[in-house]
């Protein structure tokens, strides 16, 4: 995981996909999406930080999972 971060964090610089971009949090999660998803994944990716404003990352994040029909502890979701 740590290489892909890295990559991707040379790509987004190198880009300039976000040109305010932080850096990573602390933790992961990694889904796959088909190419024709990019678009719509971008558009979900730029506007995050309004979306997060009235959907808890956490209940989203748990949604994700369950619809990917990944079984999870929530002792190591917090």
């Amino acid at each position: 995981m740590e290489k892909l971060k890295s990559g991707a964090t040379n790509w987004i610089r190198r880009e300039r996909i976000f040109e305010q971009w932080p850096g990573w949090q602390d933790g992961f999660g990694a889904f796959t999406l088909s190419n024709k998803e990019k678009g719509t994944v971008v558009k979900y990716i730029m506007g995050q930080e309004e979306h997060h404003r009235t959907v808890a990352f956490i209940d989203e994040y748990k949604q994700l999972l369950t619809e990917a029909g990944i079984e999870y502890e929530e002792r190591y979701l917090m």
